[in-house]
């Protein structure tokens, strides 16, 4: 028989209050799931990474000018206009600002992360904590897992910058990986045969290899299996097609000379990888520290950060405008990042500080439906106003762009991954 207790009566009351309370609040999330998947039409990704910490006030988020020698907090810089009505940018992005019709600051970009450089790093790069139980794919290495290369003759990632763990693929294997060269003058060391091995040479270890490999049981370590994939790819991407590329000296002297120094010589490569085929390039400017810090502008670092922006403004612009000519910017989505901002405030040698409250990170071209800015914060740009966007809101959106399903798993062995820790695009960009 059912027991008709007052206090059972009570407990099926509060149960059924209970379940009624969670599906009114599992409505929008669960409309959320439902939601239509935001998906773009871009095939590249050109990553250029700031590495120390861009300061937004001086660049893509000017504010008031500020006085380092009276304390006021504030810009670095006047401010200019730009193609877009009410968007302003510093002075130093001069060849940019005509061209922010095809590019979107997005200032509000937020971490918890600020103390270290390091961690910062790893956290613009895979969208997540440092975990001591899994080691996170890269960002690079997630779109070469989800889409390979756009050609049989080109890897699907390529780093030009000094190696990094954080660049990596994580549990996602060697496959997911990058190539990566840090001198534009040559191509990557490891695709280069020693002079003593030519053509023959070089067949006759192929097919001795081959002979090994058959004699071998077959196995299931994952490990072995990712180990040959690597060698397989770095084979096939060894001949004469890719490492053509590499020669900029084919291209005409004035477009070399509009793209700039080092750093801009490797943003033109970055644009001969996309034509080769290459699904995701990063470039580093933290290589070419024009003021002796890059862009962790502390102390005196700042003095001459106009030079550093300056160089980024002339080589993005002559990018966005060299795909364009050639009908790629549709096609190839620009990303700049950075690990964390810089407060609005001077320390005490006339530099700037951390802070990851709010920051700015940009997209260009890729399809999308720029605005200038998105985003905005309060009139010293240290905290958020309106449209925040998480660091996996920003990478559901670079992956949105080039027609990665940002709400699938990854899969460490049996264990689902999400593929942007439940990033959200930011919608306006789209449709």
């Amino acid at each position: 028989m059912f027991d008709r207790s007052p206090m059972n009566r009570r407990d099926l009351l509060r149960s059924a209050a209970s379940l009624a309370g969670a599906a009114i609040f599992s409505r929008p999330l669960m409309a959320a799931s439902e939601s239509a998947l935001m998906q773009g039409k871009a095939e590249h990704v050109i990553s250029i990474w700031l590495g120390g910490g861009m300061a937004q006030t001086d660049t893509f988020d000017p504010k008031r000018r500020g006085d380092p020698r009276a304390k006021r907090a504030g810009s670095y810089y006047d401010a200019i206009e730009t193609a877009v009505p009410g968007v302003r940018l510093c002075e130093h992005l001069r060849k940019t600002a005509p061209l922010m019709d095809r590019v979107t600051a997005v200032r509000t970009v937020h971490h918890d992360v600020i103390d270290e450089h390091a961690a910062a790093t790893n956290r613009m790069h895979t969208g997540r904590p440092i975990s001591g139980t899994i080691s996170y794919p890269s960002i690079g290495s997630i779109i070469a897992h989800e889409r390979g290369s756009a050609s049989d003759e080109a890897p699907p990632y390529v780093l030009i910058g000094y190696p990094n763990v954080t660049r990596g693929p994580g549990f996602l294997g060697a496959q997911s990986g990058y190539l990566y060269l840090t001198d534009t003058s040559r191509g990557p060391a490891g695709l280069s045969r020693p002079p003593d091995v030519g053509i023959e040479r070089q067949e006759r270890r192929a097919r001795f290899r081959a002979a090994m490999r058959a004699a071998a049981p077959p196995t299931d370590d994952q490990k072995l299996k990712s180990y040959d994939a690597a060698i397989e790819q770095s084979l096939r991407f060894s001949g004469p097609v890719l490492n053509r590329v590499f020669e900029l000296d084919r291209e005409h002297a004035d477009l070399r000379g509009r793209y700039g120094g080092e750093f801009g010589q490797r943003c033109l490569l970055s644009r001969r990888l996309v034509e080769r085929g290459v699904r995701f390039v990063e470039v580093s400017h933290n290589l070419n520290f024009l003021n002796g810090t890059g862009w962790d502008t502390h102390n005196q670092g700042i003095l001459k950060q106009h030079e550093l922006i300056k160089e980024l403004d002339g080589a993005v612009a002559a990018l966005i405008t060299d795909l364009e000519a050639r009908r790629l910017l549709d096609k190839t989505l620009i990303v700049i990042t950075t690990e964390f901002g810089r407060p609005p405030e001077f320390d005490g040698g006339g530099g700037r500080g951390h802070q990851g409250s709010a920051f700015t990170c940009v997209l260009a071209g890729g399809g999308l439906r720029h605005r200038g800015a998105w985003g905005e914060t309060d009139d010293l740009a240290k905290k958020i106003v309106a449209n925040p966007v998480g660091v996996p809101d920003f990478f559901a959106t670079i992956c949105a762009a080039v027609g990665v399903d940002y709400r699938a798993n990854l899969h460490d062995g049996d264990r689902p991954v999400p593929i942007t820790d439940q990033g959200t695009p930011i919608k306006e960009l789209f449709g």
